[in-house]
């Protein structure tokens, strides 16, 4: 029994009520009762997280997800996110927190992780990091590839919240175990096409408005290309390199 986790989501599930999201679940077979896995999310927005804890509940089973650290480090969110026992990151410590990761996936549990690493402004699958490949070899544990289409119409970077009444519909999938076999960069690129092809089965069914912010360019709307996206990206990490240089 986990009393503050079930009270979380419960809160969580209120809001989405109130927000009159409307979910559509495929794939929930596929998180399994027992025994760890790495959940792999595409990240198009700051709610991702919360939309993703979803499907595990079929199977009364809550995700870990690694964290950066600065949100432990709130007097508010830090306090909630150790009760939950999700998983610091820290950008300059990062052998600490891929050990805090196997573990908790060797101790059963399911570790929700971002490949991309940030948010694609894009809305299209970013290249991937290794991490999640190498955690799941290293343990022995599946990889569950998950997809979410919607979550940045609610929240997502450069733009303001909709954490209002928006009625939006949020669509997710859950994709069949990858096996940790294989060097960590095949799996790698193996778990990015698997969840291209999700994205993209996904979009088909979903009404997207022309010139609309949160729809990708390639589906006419006005959200950069990847490439300008990893370019702004870019931007962004040379600017926080020159702050803290000064």
């Amino acid at each position: 029994m986990e009393p503050v986790y079930r009270s979380v989501i419960g809160i969580a599930r209120a809001v989405f009520a109130f927000e009159g999201l409307k979910f559509e679940v495929e794939g929930e077979e596929h998180i399994p009762a027992t025994g760890g896995a790495v959940i792999a999310v595409n990240h198009t927005g700051y709610m991702d997280f919360t939309y993703a804890g979803l499907p595990p509940r079929r199977v009364k089973r809550y995700i870990r997800f690694m964290a950066k650290k600065e949100v432990f480090d709130n007097k508010i969110s830090g306090p909630i996110m150790r009760a939950l026992r999700h998983i610091p990151v820290d950008r300059g410590a990062g052998a600490q927190s891929y050990k805090a990761a196997v573990a908790s996936l060797r101790d059963g549990e399911l570790v929700g992780v971002y490949p991309e690493a940030t948010i694609s402004r894009s809305f299209e699958i970013k290249e991937f990091k290794s991490g999640a490949a190498r955690m799941a070899i290293e343990a022995g544990v599946p990889i569950i590839p998950t997809v979410i289409w919607g979550a940045q119409r609610v929240w997502t970077k450069g733009y303001p919240k909709r954490l209002g009444r928006t009625n939006t519909p949020i669509s997710i999938a859950v994709g069949e175990p990858l096996a940790p076999v294989g060097p960590p960069q095949e799996l790698t690129d193996r778990l990015r096409t698997v969840m291209q092809k999700m994205l993209l089965e996904l979009q088909e069914n979903y009404h997207h408005e022309p010139g609309a912010y949160w729809v990708p360019a390639r589906l006419g709307g006005s959200a950069p290309t990847l490439e300008e996206a990893d370019e702004l990206d870019a931007q962004d990490l040379a600017a926080r390199a020159a702050k803290r240089a000064e």
